[in-house]
């Protein structure tokens, strides 16, 4: 027998090993590793790899679009809540009643092709998106700029419509932004919507080498002027020669592939990131301590409502579904306990744990849901960090035991896990539920939750779909997950009812 389960094992590895051989990270002829630096791509398989036009919609600008091709006007810093000043020399200045917004331009900065960067392309990039609807921010730009104008090839000044005292937050990059066109590329072009940018021509310090047409990789080359970019201007040279941003189709390929040093950053379920971490004295996660994570991402992942279809147009409706989940056996599904919570839809980064977090405790804990008749309830749990962590022990993790690092690894709390109180919701709002303990809609049909999702076992979207569907069923809700390699254009295009996304996404910039 015990011949037999060690053939059987050896066969797995074997599929396994050869499964990961054909998924890890594989250089293109002539890149040297050395002087390579390969990353995890974080949404998937590029869905349109020649096309690089971002300004048109998604295009998996995590393949290195966004952090080395297009420097944006700012960027904040998370940890620290600061604004970095990019392509902007400066923060912008705004009039007394915030209807004019006046951004001075870093001088010294130009486009890979060897064009200058000026108020031109600023101005030339508004005006586009203003004149074309279907660009992305088509909306934000018509709703509120009546004009823009320079006064000099680096000082852009904005003449907005209403007063907005956050109109710079469309520039501010916080994991995507508007940024700057090349005016001298794209005022030549017919179709702004299918134009494709492909090769494309940047302001950051790297430009395209190569990518793959199936989607899978694509490889950054630094420019040799770097110098004149504002990464390099800040922060001088780059090290790595090349970037490769590569797509995994399987988490056993990934996890042999940096433990082959085949790859250098990467983004794990838990499980991939303790076998990593178990089997490599060369890897280390965010922290070097569990829970290992990086506590300051910029927005909270989880379950997003469409609220322009019923039922969950419904508020109760939509707090009977929160109140049906016990967040920590929720966390520990999707995350292996290893996240931050939050109950309001901000992350709980430095800037905003003292702006809102604390100020709001008082009131949270004593705010009230009507159940009706009378009767109300309190649903905040501020005690969710400390369970958190109570879970942790059952699992043999090494705890802290200060409560200030808890509540800044684990947040503030969220809201109680009350089946009963959820079940007055939807009984008070025409809901039924039959003799198997399953919910039925008002109209006496049975509720089916279709619970979009990322279709990679790796991202936060899927683990969080899985975590979701498990508490629902529990409930009674016939909950079912729907991963899809279309998830991006369906929630954009807001064709969904429940989804995974980032519901308390970062709305502003912390710090600003």
């Amino acid at each position: 027998m015990k011949f037999r389960w060690g053939n059987i094992f050896l066969l797995v590895l074997g599929l396994v090993l050869t499964v990961s051989l054909l998924a890890s990270a594989q250089l293109p002829g002539g890149i040297p590793r050395e002087e390579t630096l390969i990353v995890d791509q974080l949404t998937g398989r590029v869905g349109m790899p020649n096309n690089f036009n971002l300004w048109a919609g998604w295009r998996n600008q995590d393949r290195g679009i966004q952090q080395l091709l297009l420097e944006p006007l700012w960027t904040v810093d998370y940890a620290t809540g600061e604004i970095i000043s990019g392509l902007a020399a400066d923060l912008p200045i705004y009039n007394d009643d915030f209807t004019q917004m006046t951004v001075k331009l870093r001088e010294g900065t130009y486009w890979s092709d060897g064009v200058p960067v000026t108020a031109d392309d600023v101005i030339f990039t508004v005006d586009i998106h203003i004149q074309t609807p279907g660009l992305l921010y088509h909306g934000p730009m018509a709703e509120y700029v009546e004009k823009v104008a320079k006064t000099d090839d680096y000082t852009v000044v904005f003449d907005l419509k209403i007063p907005n005292s956050r109109f710079h937050t469309h520039f501010l990059d916080r994991w995507g932004c508007l940024r700057i066109m090349p005016k001298h590329i794209f005022e030549n072009v017919e179709d702004q919507l299918t134009f494709e940018y492909n090769p494309p021509v940047g302001n950051g310090p790297y430009i395209l080498n190569d990518y793959d047409p199936a989607g899978f990789w694509t490889l950054w080359e630094r420019r040799e002027d770097w110098e004149r970019t504002p990464t390099g201007i800040l922060y001088g040279e780059p090290k790595p020669k090349y970037v490769l941003f590569q797509w995994f189709e399987s988490e056993e390929g990934k996890i042999l592939s940096q433990l082959r040093h085949e790859i250098d950053m990467a983004q794990h379920t838990p499980e991939g990131l303790r076998a990593v971490l178990d089997k490599s004295d060369t890897a280390r996660g965010w922290r070097r301590d569990w829970p290992w994570v990086v506590n300051i991402d910029p927005c909270i992942t989880g379950i997003m409502f469409n609220n322009m279809v019923p039922p969950y147009d419904n508020k109760e409706v939509r707090w009977a579904l929160t109140l049906a989940i016990d967040i920590v056996e929720y966390m520990a599904i999707a995350f292996d306990l290893m996240a931050p919570v939050s109950n309001l839809h901000l992350p709980p980064v430095p800037a905003y744990t003292e702006a809102f977090f604390i100020p709001m405790q008082d009131w949270l804990k004593e705010f009230e849901l009507d159940l009706g008749k009378g009767e109300t309830f309190k649903p905040y749990d501020p005690d969710v960090p400390n369970r958190i962590v109570e879970a942790a022990k059952l699992r043999n993790y090494p705890i802290p035991e200060d409560p200030a690092l808890i509540q800044e690894l684990f947040g503030f709390g969220w809201w109680k896990y009350a089946p009963d109180i959820a079940e007055k919701l939807l009984i008070k709002n025409g809901f039924s539920k039959d003799n198997d303990g399953k919910w039925h809609l008002p109209d006496g049909s049975l509720w089916k939750i279709s619970l979009l999702s990322d279709p990679s076992p790796t991202h936060h979207h899927f683990k969080n779909a899985n975590a979701a569907v498990d508490q629902w069923r529990k409930f009674g809700i016939d909950a079912s997950a729907a991963p899809t390699e279309a998830f991006n254009t369906l929630v954009l295009n807001g064709e969904f009812e429940v989804s995974t996304q980032w519901p308390a996404a970062e709305p502003w910039g912390a710090g600003v």
